[in-house]
């Protein structure tokens, strides 16, 4: 990453960045963008990802070196900052999409390094309208409709398109009277890109049959956003009657209408699991749930379950547990946390002053995996009860069962999920410490 020379005084001053790749869109805000912080004393760095997928980057990078030299040399508070890509797209990735997420996580640094909080980009009207007849095309739901946010907070730094309501026409006009250079990006005219074959074949005829299409269409993923907003404000109301840290209520959730069971299911879904539910999943659950009975769906990352009136999400292991890695002994002679990866967690031991198992027991103890027969006894003056029958009593679904059984000179000690065998409990003033498992 390489910058040019500052003046002395532009560490003092605020700054603010502009994604440049020194094509149109971004020559032009890169320009306005330094006259207006001239008269403001605000310092501009632009920011220039060199892809390294063109034959032409190199020249690319040159001609924007050249240009914030040449402007810099005329007075105006600009830098400019760039970084050169080493990696490659894995074979099958979409270039668009690896070039995209690579440029953001480029522009992020840079940002950074500038000490600039907000970054401008230089997408316009035309762009909006193209994104969204995009996302329709690819069947996108509400949200997707809503094309590019004008502003968004991400990793620390506000993105924002001060240009997204403002025609290509108008930067044209801009470009051509501030006679700026910039350069035509070779890309743009190859078909297998889906927004190039729209620019290229489809555009042009519907500006000519609908000539406000641009400022249509713009128009249309705003108010796309507004509703994806109050979806989701409604979402939020819905889940606050339905939903707890136990999973969704099911019952509760049937008693709303087919659109906010829909709605609801699938703020929950994103919640739970960190990821956009597939509409196909969506679809199936609003259909399925309602039954009764245990059941369980896949979901990427992760499982959802049917289990006692409530969905619930458990996600993927970080890893799989080999059952000959596992750790077949433990030593506990105080107070910590005691990682058992083979297990697929760890077991937490915390000192108290009763209901803890006495400090004694703990030195040398056993794990096993649950292989049936075994007996825990609840509590005091209670029968000792097969773990199934324990299980169920405590509504410990199947797929929480796990984690390593805990022995002591042959008695069990510890079961996840059920907690401290009452036959091993400390008398009072006995130094004794209690056992928790935390998985994954």
């Amino acid at each position: 990453m390489a910058a040019t020379p500052t003046p002395a005084t532009a560490e003092s001053s605020p700054c603010i960045a502009v994604a440049y790749s020194a094509g149109r869109d971004s020559t032009a805000l890169l320009h306005a963008t330094a006259l207006a912080a001239a008269e403001q004393g605000v310092q501009v760095a632009a920011l220039h990802v060199h892809h390294g997928l063109s034959p032409h980057a190199d020249e690319w990078l040159a001609h924007a070196q050249a240009q914030c030299a040449r402007w810099a040399k005329q007075g105006l508070p600009l830098r400019l900052l760039t970084h050169r890509l080493t990696d490659r797209p894995a074979a099958g990735d979409s270039i668009e999409a690896w070039a995209r997420q690579a440029r953001y996580r480029a522009l992020r640094s840079m940002a950074a390094e500038a000490g600039a909080s907000i970054v401008l980009l230089a997408h316009h009207q035309r762009d909006q309208a193209e994104t969204l007849l995009l996302q329709a095309l690819r069947g996108a739901g509400v949200a997707g409709l809503a094309g590019m946010p004008r502003e968004v907070e991400r990793d620390g730094i506000t993105w924002l398109r001060p240009w997204l309501e403002r025609p290509r026409a108008a930067i044209e006009a801009y470009v051509k009277r501030h006679r700026l250079r910039y350069v035509d990006d070779d890309s743009n005219d190859d078909p297998r890109f889906a927004r190039n074959r729209l620019r290229l074949q489809v555009w042009p005829a519907l500006s000519a049959a609908f000539p406000q299409a641009e400022a249509s269409l713009a128009d249309a993923a705003t108010w796309a956003g507004e509703a994806t907003a109050c979806l989701a404000e409604l979402a939020s109301m819905d889940l606050a009657l339905v939903s707890t840290r136990d999973g969704l209520a099911i019952k509760a959730w049937c008693g709303l209408s087919e659109a906010r069971q829909t709605n609801a299911l699938r703020a929950w879904l994103k919640a739970a699991s960190g990821r956009i539910a597939p509409t196909s999943l969506v679809q199936r659950l609003a259909h399925e749930l309602p039954g009764t009975g245990p059941a369980q769906w896949e979901l990427p990352g992760g499982v959802l379950r049917r289990h006692r009136g409530r969905l619930l999400f458990t996600a993927d292991a970080p890893g799989v547990v080999n059952d000959v890695a596992r750790e077949a002994s433990l030593r506990i002679l105080r107070a910590g946390r005691f990682s058992l990866a083979g297990w697929g967690g760890e077991l937490v031991a915390e000192r108290v002053k009763e209901g803890g198992v006495p400090l004694a027991w703990l030195a040398h103890l056993e794990l096993r995996p649950r292989e049936g027969g075994e007996h825990f006894q609840a509590g005091i003056g209670r029968p000792a009860r097969s773990l199934k029958k324990q299980y169920q009593a405590a509504n410990i679904p199947e797929w929480d069962r796990n984690g390593p059984l805990v022995y002591s000179g042959g008695q069990l000690v510890f079961v996840p999920g059920l907690g401290i065998d009452a036959r091993v409990l400390a008398l009072p003033g006995q130094p004794q410490l209690s056992l928790h498992w935390h998985s994954g």
